[in-house]
């Protein structure tokens, strides 16, 4: 490949025309860079050509800590070629690599264009998240190790013809709690907890073959993966053991609960197992109470945020749901199906310390007089959401909860419901759109998510309504002002701070939101929509890139400020004074809001809605 056509597949020269390729092409110089080469000192000469990596790689340091490591096409140096002063990192080979050196009369004209700018934008936005998180602790966070290195030794398997007595047999002797079972339609797993639940409780003979209990197909995890996403996926499947796969599907070995609850002190794992264990409605307020003790331990070990979030939507999906098992001892309700639906920042597993109740109920009446129905249900909802009160998470200002009457109904009401919010959204609409159209069956048998879904897939053929949405998501602007500065609260109990998240992060749902639902997507999580929306080519890979980092952001700033309310005493808020952030958080805050401003822009363009 010639160098033009080389140059041409990367930023920020791929919005270059083919003429002027060429010219830059035919006036480049090709340096080799042996190992453990500096090829830019922190501090030293300003960089006189613009760098791009033609083969190898070359790592940019802080000091002697590597904070990140770029390889086959990307560029360096840019920073102090524009701005005549020396590099702030030194690069580094980090192998043999070649590099292209583009003089600085030819490269400033391109940094220079649109495209050129962009491409400046997102690289120092990209190097100061590098740094923040270099910086944010020297204790490395263990749930980011890959989840091969938990993996302590070969797995032990059985032919699914064995019996269920030799299959315990065999764990007893190997001491381990699972068995892979190698048939010739694939890998399905036998636990220990299978033999209790599916053998013992139920009276099944010892000489069945563990064929016929075990867990088939196994669900299996890549090498790579992450601890915390393994947890992740261990809260929300409720599984207990994963197999671990190498590239090539080869079983590596398995890792279970146990092994990664020995990373954390406070587990999230075990805090659903115990509220799963309770057998009291007191007992799960008591167990629930430690929910912000197992949020601290995940933020001071610099968790990923997003996902603390999740964590948090899981736990308090388990809550409910025992609280729902217990109540439905006490309280009756007619065997008709019916579903408890989470709302809004609950349904996405978008939620944090500070947060409230959002839920509804939907069932089907059948041959049960409606009236009777729901009085039954009211009762269920008002238990229930008496212990979520208890347990620390507040009723809804807006009333957007399942002991309200106009959150629950059946599923032809919600249906009329939904259509008329959407062909005459008026006030009441506007209000439930924010938070009803983001929705997720919790528990309860009734389907009610496939019927909205297939509403929700029809809303991308409906202009109107997704310009009605689109107007609400411009409703608000983030905390900036003319300049890109700070904004913050001028007066009142809240002055000199800004609220990070309905002046970002909401701001930042409510985008995906529109963005989603008019790709005709039923992904209910903002990171999720984001990505579907830029596959569906409903927004550039760019912009989706940077809203997902400034959320990221976002919600860091946010957890680290709640931790901070938490562990001093002080009421929950928003509320963050940006002098209590070091100088790369605000930097950082300042480049997320930003972005926030241009998706915005780009949303009033597309569906010609003037801003406010």
């Amino acid at each position: 490949m010639d160098v033009a056509a080389f140059l041409g597949k990367h930023p920020p020269f791929d919005s270059v025309g083919p003429e002027q390729l060429e010219r830059i092409g035919s006036g480049v110089r090709i340096e080799f860079f042996p190992g453990e080469a500096i090829i830019l000192q922190a501090a030293g000469e300003p960089a006189r050509f613009l760098y791009v990596i033609r083969r190898g790689a070359v790592e940019q340091l802080e000091e002697e800590h590597v904070l990140d490591v770029l390889g086959e096409g990307e560029t360096f140096g840019y920073i102090s070629l524009l701005s005549g002063l020396s590099p702030v990192s030194t690069f580094r080979a980090a192998e043999d690599t070649i590099c292209y050196l583009i003089e600085a009369d030819v490269a400033k004209p391109v940094l220079g264009t649109r495209g050129g700018l962009t491409f400046v934008g997102s690289s120092m936005r990209r190097q100061l998240l590098q740094v923040e998180r270099s910086t944010q602790g020297e204790r490395a966070d263990p749930r980011l190790v890959s989840v091969a290195s938990l993996v302590r030794r070969r797995p032990v398997t059985c032919e699914p013809a064995t019996t269920v007595r030799a299959a315990a047999e065999t764990m007893a002797e190997q001491q381990v709690s699972s068995l892979l079972v190698q048939g010739h339609d694939g890998l399905g797993i036998v636990t220990d907890r299978d033999l209790r639940t599916r053998v013992l409780a139920v009276g099944v003979s010892p000489d069945t073959e563990v064929g016929k209990v075990m867990t088939h197909p196994a669900v299996t995890v890549a090498a790579d993966t992450t601890a915390a996403e393994v947890l992740s996926q261990m809260l929300e499947r409720e599984f207990h053991h994963f197999p671990v796969v190498d590239d090539e599907g080869r079983v590596l070995g398995i890792v279970t609960d146990t092994d990664l609850m020995r990373l954390e002190r406070y587990s999230p794992y075990a805090l659903k197992d115990a509220i799963r264990r309770a057998e009291t409605i007191d007992g799960v307020v008591q167990v629930g109470k430690d929910l912000p003790r197992t949020v601290n331990a995940l933020v001071e070990a610099h968790a990923d945020p997003v996902d603390v979030g999740h964590v948090v939507g899981v736990t308090i999906d388990a809550l409910t749901t025992r609280l729902i098992d217990l109540t439905l001892h006490e309280v009756e309700v007619p065997p008709v199906p019916w579903a408890w639906m989470a709302l809004g920042s609950a349904a996405r597993h978008e939620q944090a310390l500070s947060t409230d109740q959002d839920h509804a109920l939907a069932y089907e009446p059948q041959e049960v007089p409606p009236e009777e129905a729901d009085a039954a249900f009211a009762e269920l909802a008002k238990r229930v959401t008496d212990g979520l009160e208890a347990v620390g998470i507040p009723r809804c200002n807006g009333g957007a909860m399942a002991e309200n009457p106009q959150m629950r109904r059946t599923t032809q009401e919600w249906v009329e419901a939904f259509e008329r919010w959407m062909s005459d959204p008026g006030i009441t609409g506007s209000i439930y759109t924010s938070i009803v159209f983001d929705y997720r069956r919790v528990t309860g048998a009734l389907g009610i998510e496939t019927v909205l879904d297939d509403l929700i897939r029809g809303a991308a053929e409906d202009e109107v309504f997704l310009r009605h949405m689109a107007r609400r998501a411009l409703d608000r602007r983030p905390p900036t002002g003319f300049r890109g500065n700070l904004v913050v609260e001028g007066k009142g109990e809240h002055a000199g701070t800004l609220d990070v998240k309905h002046g970002g992060i909401t701001l930042i749902t409510n985008v995906a939101r529109v963005l989603g639902i008019g790709s005709g997507l039923t992904e209910r999580s903002t990171v999720k929509r984001l990505r579907g929306a830029a596959a569906a080519g409903r927004i550039d890979t760019e912009l989706q890139e940077g809203l997902e980092e400034a959320f990221g952001v976002l919600w860091r700033v946010r957890l680290d400020h709640h931790v901070r309310c938490w562990q001093s005493g002080t009421p929950l808020d928003d509320f963050v004074d940006p002098a209590t952030l070091g100088p790369l958080s605000r930097r950082a805050l300042k480049e997320s809001f930003g972005i926030i401003r241009r998706a915005q822009d780009a949303l009033a363009n597309e569906f010609g809605v003037l801003r406010r």
